[in-house]
C-alpha cells in the first residue's frame, strides 16, 4: 500500500508542477506566456525532484513512471508483485495532477479558444514538433534509454540530494533529446493527463490527439527495457 501511496501522491506533484509550467508557457494572460524551452526543461526537472522526494518520503522507490517499474521488475531489480500497485499510483497520480491543473488555470483555459490560441493537449501530454510516426517512436526510444540507464547507476535515487541529480538528469534528456517530442519518457506522465483533457470539461479545449498516443506508451517502454537489459548484461 505504501508503493501506491508513494507513486499516486508523488506522480501528482510531478504532473502538478510539470503541466502546470505547460499551462503557463501555452495559455493566454499568464506571466509565463511564450517562455523558452529551457525554461520547460527546467520546470520539468524539479518537478520530477519534487514528485521523487514525496514519494520517497511516502514509501515508494520513487519510480513515477511504468518505464521504470516494468524493466526493473523483468531484470529482477523490483518485485512483481509491487508492479500493479506502484503502475495504478502513476496513473492515477498524473490523472489527478492535471486535473488540479484544470482547475488552477481555469481562468486562463477561458481566455484561450482552440488548439491555434495554445489551449492544446500539449499543455499536458506530448505532441511531436515534426509529426513523423517511426522517427518519433525511435526519439522516444533513445530518450527513455539515455533516462532510465543512468538512473541505474544512481542507486537509491530516493535519498539525500540524488532526487535533484534526477531533475538535472531529466533537464539535460529535454535540452539534448526531447526537442523532437517534447520528451515524454514516461507512458504515466503523458496518457494520464492526455485522457484528463479529454474527458474533463475543460473550456475551449482541443483534441486529445490519440492518433499520436501510442508513441509515448510504447517508446518509453521500449527504450527502458533496452537500458535495463544493457544494465543487466555490463554487471
Amino acid at each position: 500500500m505504501d508503493g501506491f501511496i508513494g507513486e499516486f501522491f508523488g506522480t501528482a506533484i510531478l504532473i502538478l508542477l510539470g503541466a502546470g509550467t505547460g499551462a503557463g508557457l501555452n495559455l493566454n494572460k499568464t506571466y509565463a506566456k511564450g517562455s523558452s524551452w529551457l525554461f520547460v526543461c527546467l520546470s520539468w526537472g524539479m518537478a520530477v525532484t519534487m514528485g521523487v522526494y514525496v514519494a520517497g518520503l511516502l514509501g515508494s522507490d520513487g519510480h513515477l513512471n511504468p518505464a521504470v517499474t516494468i524493466p526493473f521488475a523483468i531484470f529482477g531489480l523490483f518485485p512483481w508483485n509491487e508492479v500493479l500497485p506502484y503502475l495504478a499510483g502513476q496513473f492515477l497520480g498524473a490523472f489527478v495532477g492535471a486535473a488540479l491543473v484544470m482547475v488552477a488555470f481555469g481562468a486562463h483555459f477561458k481566455e484561450t479558444k482552440g488548439e491555434e490560441n495554445g489551449n492544446t493537449v500539449g499543455i499536458f501530454a506530448t505532441v511531436p514538433a515534426i509529426k513523423s510516426p517511426l522517427f518519433n517512436f525511435f526519439s522516444e526510444v533513445i530518450a527513455t534509454f539515455a533516462f532510465v540507464f543512468v538512473l541505474l547507476n544512481l542507486g537509491n535515487f530516493t535519498t539525500g540530494l540524488k532526487p535533484f541529480i534526477v531533475g538535472f538528469l531529466i533537464f539535460v534528456v529535454g535540452t539534448g533529446l526531447g526537442t523532437t517530442t517534447g520528451f515524454a519518457i514516461n507512458p504515466a506522465r503523458d496518457w494520464g493527463p492526455r485522457f484528463a483533457y479529454t474527458i474533463l470539461p475543460v473550456p475551449n479545449k482541443g483534441s486529445g490527439h490519440w492518433e499520436y498516443s501510442w508513441v509515448p506508451m510504447c517508446g518509453p517502454l521500449v527504450g527502458g527495457f533496452l537500458a535495463a537489459a544493457l544494465e543487466s548484461v555490463i554487471h
